[in-house]
């Protein structure tokens, strides 16, 4: 297991650490309903420097971007940021990412940890336009600074205005006393905050800053446990679950991500796939009785028939319901469709309804 350069201060505050994408990870400290509060209310700090970076530099950077992922990286200026994927051949997707517009030539590419050594070959076996490719994984730490407060809390750590960066933008700066640092309004939790890249050997500073400047608005560590809740509340897909090698963009609902104003990876494919339409689409859901719907439950009719499968699931802290998402054929796709979660031996009744669920 790899771990970390905050793996042993997430030991020395007692967290409950598991392996994740090969990494020793906090799962959570106090509690994930204790620790989801704290993000949806107040401010909190994610460790996900097991994310992975990719620095892709020279004249045709753009170009292999365009070419390998689905959604349109021409449209990004400097200090701004693009939520995209990585189409397979098969209709499929190699995972999920963002793109930064570091400066003229030069983008940043951020991927999911159990995907950096897959993402990495795929985009390199498309890289005929000699784009100097660098994986930094290794190098740099990633913190999540989350919640309604965190503006509020951080301000005093950088000489830049925050509450002027916009959502998926972002600035290089000094932060909490080190210099380029890059400040990015993103998060996978939907109440706000930043996203905080810096050097492995940088990085406990910053912690330490960060839980000195938060201190009086409460601040506190949040676990892996908590990210996953407070992402389903809205909705944000976890690939793996909700999105993988067999499932489309389009069924996933990731069309706003898949323009086809440029030829990209399959982009034939999946512009058919959009003009004939899908035969399944993932949802939303919440259960109308008790229960707590999770991973790989069946999905019926009234009748019992299989009409699906759910992706994600959890008793939801904020919403106070059981909710889930799942891929379901389209005739029960549309808002308010009546589903059923085979959970053991009881068709627990359930409806489509849109997300997010946590609505502000």
């Amino acid at each position: 297991m790899k771990n970390t350069a905050l793996t042993h201060i997430h030991e020395s505050l007692g967290a409950k650490l598991v392996p994740f994408a090969g990494y020793n990870m906090p799962v959570q400290y106090e509690g994930v309903t204790v620790e989801h509060e704290t993000v949806r209310n107040g401010v909190g700090v994610f460790d996900v420097s097991h994310m992975g970076e990719f620095l892709l530099t020279g004249p045709n950077a753009l170009a292999l971007i365009q070419k390998v992922t689905s959604n349109d990286a021409s449209t990004l200026t400097i200090g701004k940021a693009q939520y995209s994927c990585l189409p397979n051949n098969q209709g499929g997707i190699v995972d999920d990412l963002i793109v930064y517009k570091i400066k003229e030539e030069q983008y940043l590419l951020v991927v999911n940890a159990s995907n950096i050594d897959k993402d990495w070959d795929w985009i390199s076996s498309h890289n005929d336009l000699g784009v100097e490719m660098n994986n930094i994984s290794e190098d740099y730490s990633l913190l999540a600074i989350q919640g309604p407060k965190a503006v509020e809390a951080m301000q005093s750590l950088t000489s830049i205005d925050l509450s002027e960066i916009k959502y998926y933008h972002f600035e290089v700066a000094d932060f909490a006393g080190i210099e380029n640092v890059i400040i990015s309004a993103t998060g996978y939790t939907g109440s706000g905050g930043f996203e905080i890249y810096c050097k492995n050997s940088e990085v406990e500073q910053i912690w330490n800053k960060v839980f000195e400047a938060g201190a009086s608005f409460g601040i506190k560590p949040i676990g892996l446990a908590a990210r996953d809740t407070l992402r389903l509340e809205m909705g944000f897909c976890l690939y793996g679950n909700d999105i993988n090698d067999t499932t489309s963009p389009l069924e996933a609902g990731l069309g706003w991500i898949t323009k086809f104003t440029k030829e990209f990876t399959n982009s034939e494919n999946l512009k058919k796939q959009k003009e004939e339409g899908v035969t399944k689409k993932l949802v939303g859901f919440e259960l109308l009785e008790r229960g707590i719907p999770r991973h790989d439950y069946e999905i019926v009719d009234a009748d019992g028939n299989n009409i699906g499968i759910v992706t994600s699931g959890t008793m939801a802290p904020t919403v106070g319901k059981g909710i889930g998402m799942g891929y379901v054929k389209t005739a029960f796709s549309s808002p308010d469709s009546e589903i059923y979660i085979q959970i053991r031996n009881n068709k627990v009744k359930a409806k489509v309804v849109k997300m997010p669920f946590y609505k502000k």
